[in-house]
């Protein structure tokens, strides 16, 4: 009983400001212990050990590098992993044609130059790399352009002629977004 009374008489009754900065500096510690945690302990990292012929050797985590494009400034590698979204959506094709894309038909939403793996979306943030296995197979797509804003649903796959993206038309199928 003393020794409850004696850690009171230490903390004289605390207004609301003191009460405030007392709780400030024990959020501040809480943020700088997590800090401190969060760089100090050791996470899970990707190492890519190339071998001669340019595969990778990591046992049983296969990774394996994307082909990169020259225009992709970023050469985010795409590692083969379970995808973090599988999903049934409309995809359709566009092409570099002014009537398709606006006064700049070469250059995308976000100032790189079309490229062969290019694909358009609205709901999915630059750079995320994409599968659509029924159609193409294991080739990675890569987000780096928009739609108009009323397709907010849908990917559009960008392809060299108009009769390509023409004869692609518009199909429901698997996406595997990673």
């Amino acid at each position: 009983m003393q020794v409850l009374e004696a850690h009171k008489t230490q903390r004289p009754n605390m207004t609301f400001d003191n009460k405030l900065k007392f709780f400030q500096e024990k959020i501040a510690l809480l943020v700088l212990i997590i800090l401190v945690l969060e760089f100090s302990l050791p996470h899970k990292l990707l190492a890519i050990e190339l071998t001669n012929d340019n595969s990778n050797s990591l046992g049983p985590v296969a990774l394996k590098l994307s082909d990169t494009n020259p225009d992709n400034d970023m050469d985010i590698p795409f590692f083969t992993k379970e995808p973090r979204l599988v999903r049934y959506i409309t995809i359709t094709a566009y092409s570099s044609t002014i009537d398709q894309c606006d006064d700049t038909p070469f250059i995308t939403a976000n100032g790189k130059t079309v490229y062969d793996g290019l694909v358009a979306a609205n709901f999915l943030k630059f750079g995320t790399q994409v599968k659509i296995p029924e159609y193409f197979g294991e080739k990675v797509f890569t987000v780096n352009d928009r739609m108009n804003v009323k397709h907010s649903d849908r990917i559009d796959v960008w392809m060299p002629t108009r009769e390509q993206a023409v004869q692609f038309g518009a199909r429901y199928l698997k996406v595997e977004i990673y």
